[in-house]
Parts: structure tokens; C-alpha cells; sequence
């Protein structure tokens, strides 16, 4: 056995790492990008976790509005373009706010009464491996991964955290009942031991009842579609319809509709079954195997993506309203 182990780590040692020829959006790139964007407006930057190899998750605030909506990306290394297109949208916003001017046909002041937080990257160890970037690990733990990369120097289609965790299917809501033929760590689909139990989601799990906010997305890549339904309360089914069918209209992505014994532990599922409020996850791009979308695909996502995050601000803010009035009815 210490023979096997030790021709292990020498194989990974000896091969050299495949970093992608191709452009990608890594953790630094957007690191300089957010401490760009924080000098030049000025927005709330926060640290609101770490990864499980101490990488920072960072969230950014954009309005004044004490009510908030919640944008999510990078929940797996292969889909960065959701970084590339969250971190443009921000600062595209950021601009026109700045600027008083409007974005994309809707008054930029929406930002006053509803704010935008934006988590651009929640998983930047698993988007390092999946470009190839194994320096932060040490030897052991490239031995580690590489066993659960099946043993092979391709990472572009690594989806998992850096402890081999798949973080969408990481949240309570259906999370006993999703079914998968992996049972340890690997480099995509492994859903954990017990749910929130990787520091990434702990991370996002707190963060998101902090804020408590009235919308949240999480976006993904791939298939141009997007998922909107699980387990939503019948008196909310029409409000959450209205809600992503305008995202439908924006993006010109599919609207889908889950079959009827879906099973969640995503994000999304838990969202809506946690707050009883529109949760959606969007898939950019056209649909790819197990790898990234090539960058050549931005222009197009974003022009498709640009104005969803406003539009979406002003959705929270006619519900906040009618919680509002729901609420001040009762109380009568």
C-alpha cells in the first residue's frame, strides 16, 4: 500500500499542471477586479466566510435600500462565466448609479429603496483546480484530488469544492432524498455526509438569513435555462411565475417547469422552502458537456443578463410593498 501511495505522489508531482491555454476568469482576476470596483465607488465589500482552503468569499453591496435581493455565482469550478457576468453587472450598475443614470430603461434610484448584494464567487478553490491552478495545495492534498478526479490531469470538468464536496447539493431542502452513485468525495456530484457541512455553504447559509432577502439567484452555466419551482406554497405559485418569466422574456432562456417528484438540495429549493419567497437559478450559455463554456460566449450571455439584476430589484420592491399591505391586513 505505501508502494502505491508513494508512486501516487510521485505521478502527481512528476506531471506537470494543465492550466487551460484558453481565457478563463480566475479568483484573482476577480479580486483585482472587486478592489477596482471598491476604489472607484466606493461599495461595502465583505468577508462573510472562508473556503475549506481559507480563501476569502466576498460579498459587495450596491444601493442604499435596507431591503435587499441576492445574487449568487461560481457554485461550481467549471461555471466561472456566472462570476465574469455577475462581476459586469456590478460594475455596470455601479457606474450608472453613481452616475444617477438609468440602467437598462430603469431608473438607477430603484437602488435606494432595494439593494443588490452580490456573491460573485462562493466556491474560488474549486474554480482554481478546475483551471488548473493546484499551487495552494500541498502535496498530499493534490494526491487527494487527483484520486477524485479519477486520476486524471483533466480539470477543466471539476465541479466539486477543494474537499470534493458538490455545493448545490449541499442545502436541507430534499437533501436525504437526492440519490447518487457517489459516496465519497469527487469531482462533481458528491453531495456530503450531512448537508451545510461544507464551509463554503455554512458560509452562505448565514449570510443569506442575515440579510433575509426578498429575491435570490443563483446562477450556473450550462443550458439557457431556468429553474424557478420546488415545493412553492400554492398562494405563491403565481407571484413566483410572474417573477421568472420575466426573467424568461429578458434572457430568452426556457422557462422550465420541474417534474413532479423533484428532488432539491440546491440552493434555490432551499431558499424557496426556507424564506416562502421567488428563488431562481439561471443556466447561461449554450449547453457544454462536463467543462466550462468557452469565454467566447460572454458578449452574448451578458447582453442576455444585463438587465436581469435591476429588473429583479424592482420585482422585490412591488413585493415588499404587498407583504407590507398582507401584513398591515392582518394586523387590522
Amino acid at each position: 500500500m505505501r508502494k502505491i501511495m508513494l508512486i501516487i505522489i510521485l505521478a502527481v508531482n512528476i506531471c506537470p499542471e494543465t492550466t487551460l491555454a484558453e481565457a478563463v476568469y480566475s479568483p484573482e482576476r476577480m479580486e483585482l477586479d472587486l478592489r477596482s470596483i471598491q476604489d472607484q465607488y466606493g461599495l461595502d465589500v465583505q468577508t462573510i466566510g472562508q473556503t475549506e482552503k481559507g480563501k476569502h468569499i466576498k460579498a459587495v453591496k450596491l444601493g442604499t435600500g435596507k431591503k435587499a435581493i441576492l445574487l449568487v455565482g461560481s457554485h461550481h469550478g467549471r461555471e466561472w462565466l456566472s462570476s465574469k457576468i455577475l462581476m459586469a453587472m456590478l460594475a455596470d450598475y455601479a457606474a450608472a448609479y453613481r452616475a444617477g443614470k438609468p440602467i437598462g430603461g430603469y431608473p438607477s434610484e430603484l437602488l435606494n429603496q432595494v439593494s443588490i448584494w452580490f456573491i460573485p464567487m462562493l466556491n474560488p478553490d474549486g474554480v482554481s483546480i478546475q483551471q488548473g491552478d493546484l499551487s495552494s495545495l500541498n502535496m498530499l492534498e493534490k494526491t487527494s484530488i487527483w484520486k477524485m478526479n479519477r486520476y486524471s490531469m483533466n480539470w477543466s470538468r471539476w465541479k466539486a469544492n477543494a474537499k470534493g464536496i458538490d455545493l448545490n447539493r449541499q442545502y436541507p431542502a430534499g437533501w436525504k432524498e437526492v440519490m447518487s452513485h457517489e459516496k465519497k468525495p469527487s469531482y462533481q456530484f458528491y453531495k456530503g455526509k450531512q448537508p451545510i457541512q461544507a464551509a463554503e455553504v455554512k458560509a452562505l447559509v448565514t449570510f443569506t438569513k442575515e440579510i433575509d432577502p426578498l429575491i435570490a439567484v443563483s446562477y450556473h452555466t450550462s443550458g439557457r435555462e431556468i429553474f424557478w419551482h420546488y415545493q412553492n406554497k400554492r398562494d405563491n405559485m403565481a407571484r413566483d411565475y410572474g417573477i421568472a418569466k420575466k426573467t424568461a422574456e429578458l434572457t430568452g432562456y426556457e422557462l422550465t417547469f420541474p417534474e413532479k417528484n423533484a428532488v432539491g438540495s440546491g440552493f434555490t429549493d432551499w431558499f424557496i422552502t426556507e424564506f416562502n419567497r421567488p428563488g431562481m437559478t439561471i443556466e447561461l450559455s449554450y449547453l457544454v458537456d462536463e467543462t466550462h463554456p468557452p469565454m467566447s460566449v460572454f458578449p452574448e450571455e451578458w447582453e442576455r443578463n444585463r438587465n436581469v439584476g435591476i429588473m429583479l430589484v424592482k420585482e422585490a420592491g412591488l413585493l415588499h410593498n404587498n407583504l407590507k399591505i398582507l401584513h398591515n391586513n392582518t394586523k387590522e
